[in-house]
């Protein structure tokens, strides 16, 4: 367990890492302070960053010459929300790692650290890349779009995601099971179109909230009734925003929100279905109503054999009782993830497995869920994520061969 040792030693720096992109969390491809503070990080580390994209990073490490080149990535995007853990270091711009992308960048930073002690003994190279926009879902295919699988060509790719309120002990890195482990999602905005007036005067215009509340309602109906109940779906307005003033009728309605489905078909259906009714329903209040569709991403694949050779690398660096198999963890711990990640878009290039990291026990105090404005991480659990990263290079290559895509 020397490699887990090493990975501890880091922590402290680790620590620093998270603590400063949590104070100064950033969201979607605008991060400027973020991608700064990671390039100077990696310089200081040993190694050249390189632009990709609108604001991705990648670094190289370990001969090409060696054969494989293993992709570790990263996300490093925030969410608009405004954060309550009032922490010392809590973010107070408006913005929140509420979904633990300091945690995930401030791993992938020691790993790098980790890895360049270790550069004469990597069996691969090694391309480092800091995502920006997963959050969106564009992230992944805006650096695919700008070359991120290019000089050098990666054959395998590794992610990771921590997980709060858990029931296992704060460390334990999942091996999820092996497969589809995602679904594809997409977002969505809906707009629906009326006439402002005098709130007096409700006649002279056409009020676009009351078609807005009857096409959220008729929204739900398609999953409740259109749907058969088995199926893996999900449909979800998280935003309405419309009207400037308590005494006029709004001009328009925007609301924003997501698909998720682990079938193609029934993403597509649900695509369909929202199409129509907006139209309708604005319609039938007399506005006129519209979809648009952003942030594509297909079902997350896990790929089977490279998992295999994945889960024997982390055997022999990570303490046994922070390791669970994916079949274990998918009997006794979890349901089906409707979480949906555009690492996805890297795992239908090539075989691929994303990570899941205990980061904090509900027992313990960490009892808020990702995504909520109280959520707070136990950075122990840095050791473990910093070490799985590692070790996912340091003994790749043990086992060979990929699975088929779906």
């Amino acid at each position: 367990m020397q490699l887990y040792q090493q990975a501890q030693a880091l922590l402290p720096q680790a620590e620093t890492d998270y603590r400063t992109l949590h104070q100064f969390a950033e969201v979607g491809f605008d991060l400027p302070r973020t991608v700064d503070y990671v390039h100077k990080r990696l310089t200081q580390i040993g190694y050249t960053a390189r632009p990709c994209g609108k604001s991705g990073i990648t670094a190289v490490i370990g001969e090409q010459q060696k054969g494989d080149c293993l992709l570790l990535r990263c996300d490093m995007d925030a969410l608009p929300i405004a954060e309550e853990t009032h922490l010392p270091f809590c973010a107070v711009n408006g913005h929140m790692h509420a979904c633990g992308h300091d945690m995930h960048t401030a791993m992938l930073l020691g790993a790098a650290a980790l890895l360049q002690s270790h550069a004469k003994e990597l069996p691969c190279s090694v391309k480092l890349c800091f995502q920006p926009a997963e959050e969106t879902l564009c992230g992944a295919a805006d650096m695919l779009a700008h070359g991120v699988m290019e000089d050098p060509a990666p054959q395998f790719a590794v992610s990771m995601h921590i997980m709060t309120a858990t029931s296992v002990p704060t460390g334990t890195v999942i091996v999820p099971p092996f497969g589809i482990a995602a679904p594809a999602a997409a977002m969505l905005r809906i707009r629906m179109q009326g006439k402002g007036c005098h709130g007096a005067s409700p006649h002279l215009g056409i009020d676009p909230l009351p078609a807005a509340a009857h096409c959220l309602l008729g929204l739900q109906h398609i999953l409740t009734r259109e749907l058969p109940s088995h199926t893996d779906a999900a449909l979800t307005v998280g935003k309405i925003a419309g009207g400037t003033a308590a005494n006029a009728i709004a001009d328009s309605v925007v609301m924003e929100g997501s698909l998720r489905a682990y079938e193609d078909a029934v993403l597509e259906k649900l695509k369909g279905r929202v199409a129509e009714i907006t139209k309708q329903m604005a319609a039938a209040f007399g506005g006129e109503g519209c979809v648009t569709f952003h942030g594509e991403c297909p079902t997350l694949y896990n790929d089977a054999q490279y998992g295999a050779q994945l889960l024997n690398s982390l055997r022999q660096a990570l303490p046994e009782a922070l390791l669970i198999d994916g079949a274990a963890f998918a009997r006794n711990d979890s349901q089906k993830q409707k979480g949906s990640e555009d690492f996805a878009c890297f795992s239908h290039r090539i075989p691929s497995v994303m990570l899941a990291l205990a980061a904090g026990r509900a027992e313990e105090g960490f009892s808020y869920p990702l995504h909520h404005p109280k959520m707070r991480v136990d950075l122990r659990a840095m050791t473990s994520g910093i070490c799985a990263y590692a070790a996912a290079a340091l003994y790749h290559g043990q086992h060979t061969g990929a699975s088929p895509k779906p």
